[in-house]
Parts: C-alpha cells; sequence; structure tokens
C-alpha cells in the first residue's frame, strides 16, 4: 500500500529572493524620481561542500507506482468499460494485511463493498449517475453503504484516451484511497496511489493535485502528481506547505469541468482551466 502524506520524507528546495525595482511617479517638472538604492540579491549560501554528494536515496518511497492490475481486463481498449467496483476489490484482494481480519486496518472497507453495485454494465453505471445528479443526490461514503466515491474520467497522459481517477473511503481510518488508472492495451494498468486524510482533490491539465490539513494551524498540503512519459507513471513533482488564508478547514474545490463523474460529456484531450486551489502561489 502506498505510504501516507505523514510518512514522506519532507523535501524542500532553495528559493531565490526576488527583487522588485519601484519608481516614483512624475514630479511637478514633469520628471522621473529615484526610489532609492536598489537592494542587491541575495545568492544562497553553499552548506558543508566538502560533502561528497549522494549518489542513492536514503529511503525507498515508492515514487514511481505502475502496476498491472490481476483479473480486470479492459474490454477493447476502453477504460470505461471498467467496473471500478471490481479494480477496488483487486486491490483488496492483493492486499489482505490491509483489508482482511478483524485486526486489519482497512477492514470495514472490505466489508462494505458487498454493498456496492458490481458488474454494472457502463450505460448502467452512467443512468444511475444522471438519476443521482436530478435528484440532488450527494455520495456520503462515511453515512454508510459503498466505500467508493463517483469515478473521473479524463485524459492525463496526453494519449487522447481518458485514464479512470478513482477514490474510496479507507474505514474506519476515515482516509481516502486515490487511485489512477490507465488502459496499456486491454490490461488495466495503475499509475497513481496515495492515501492520506483529504481536504481537496483536483484534476488540472495532465495532473491531480491533492490538498490535505496540516497539523499547524491555518496550513495545509499541497502535492501535485504529473505524468512522465518516460516512467510512465504520475510522479509527485511538487510537495507544498501552504498558508490557507488564515483558516483550518479550507474550502473543498470543485472538479474542473472537463472531469465529469462517470459521464459521456468528457472529450479525451480536453482541458478547461479549473480555478488555481486554495493558497496556491
Amino acid at each position: 500500500m502506498p505510504a501516507s502524506r505523514r510518512a514522506r520524507a519532507v523535501r524542500r528546495a532553495a528559493v531565490l529572493l526576488s527583487v522588485t525595482v519601484a519608481l516614483a511617479g512624475c514630479g511637478d517638472d514633469g520628471g522621473l524620481r529615484g526610489a532609492g538604492a536598489t537592494p542587491t540579491a541575495i545568492s544562497p549560501a553553499r552548506l558543508w561542500p566538502e560533502l561528497t554528494p549522494a549518489s542513492s536515496p536514503a529511503f525507498n518511497l515508492g515514487e514511481v507506482d505502475r502496476e498491472v492490475v490481476k483479473g480486470v481486463a479492459v474490454p477493447g481498449g476502453d477504460i470505461r468499460a471498467v467496473d471500478p467496483v471490481a479494480a477496488v476489490r483487486a486491490e483488496v484482494a492483493a492486499h489482505p494485511d490491509d483489508y482482511a481480519g478483524d485486526e486489519a486496518p482497512y477492514r470495514e472497507t472490505a466489508r462494505r463493498l458487498a454493498d456496492c453495485p458490481e458488474g454494472q454494465d457502463r450505460q448502467e453505471r452512467e443512468r444511475a449517475q444522471k438519476q443521482r445528479q436530478k435528484r440532488g443526490e450527494r455520495q456520503d461514503p462515511d453515512a454508510g453503504g459503498c466505500p467508493l466515491l463517483e469515478p473521473y474520467y479524463r485524459d492525463l497522459t496526453g494519449d487522447g484516451r481518458p485514464e479512470l481517477t478513482l477514490g474510496f473511503r479507507l474505514l474506519p481510518e476515515k482516509l481516502t484511497a486515490v487511485r489512477v488508472y490507465t488502459a496499456d492495451r486491454e490490461r488495466l494498468t495503475r499509475i497513481m496511489a496515495y492515501d492520506d486524510a483529504l481536504s481537496g482533490v483536483e484534476l488540472a491539465e495532465r495532473s491531480v493535485i491533492i490538498r490535505s490539513p496540516s497539523e499547524v494551524a491555518g496550513y495545509e498540503y499541497r502535492l501535485q502528481w504529473t505524468w512522465d512519459p518516460e516512467q510512465r507513471a504520475m510522479l509527485l513533482t511538487h510537495d507544498e506547505m501552504l498558508r490557507t488564508g488564515g483558516s483550518a478547514h479550507p474550502r473543498s474545490p470543485q472538479p474542473s469541468r472537463s472531469a465529469q463523474p462517470g459521464g459521456p460529456s468528457d472529450s479525451p484531450g480536453r482541458s478547461a482551466a479549473p480555478e488555481p486551489p486554495a493558497g496556491a502561489p
């Protein structure tokens, strides 16, 4: 299973201090007046240059997540034909230590999979989704029943075909699992996996952005995974701790319009510009 946000090593890059020069407005004589001496830019100070640069990581964080899902086929290479419940059941079966038995941390997730409508074809899933939207119903997996969230379909790899972004609750721990799958011919392949307590998830261009609360009031974590064509997986490209405008419980974002849950309105490769996440620079 993927490591949580708390288990990841904290990596921060040095930031150069940018300097702006302000000019005063016009004087009475119509000339420009200087705003004073320009501050000198301060370059980063390199510490301990005598140390030999490391050539390998100290910890194996599993930064490249690409795995074929056993037992789940992709008929005709159309990922929309894949039953999301079958994908989650395959993960549960592959990780019995996490899901099976009374001592397993996510035992309730495995038990409540029995409440999920398994075996529905694409049309049935889309019809049920439209009916829920028409009635104004919102899924609340914590209230009981199926722990899966609505699936989203969007091209995240740039090949013109949609990927499947899937979420499900990890109970009773009240965490959320986020998974991204692609179709490799007729094989379902997972290209991203992350578990955490979440405050928001967004799809932006070729990236998945996850926000999670911090133990520091007024801050949140913002993590971004982006498709890497060489690794053929979603890589963690940004890991930030940002202010939330003083709110310890930031508003959850709405997914971008081009990522419709389970519906046929997505155009492969189409990208709408979503609202920037709270606290983003």
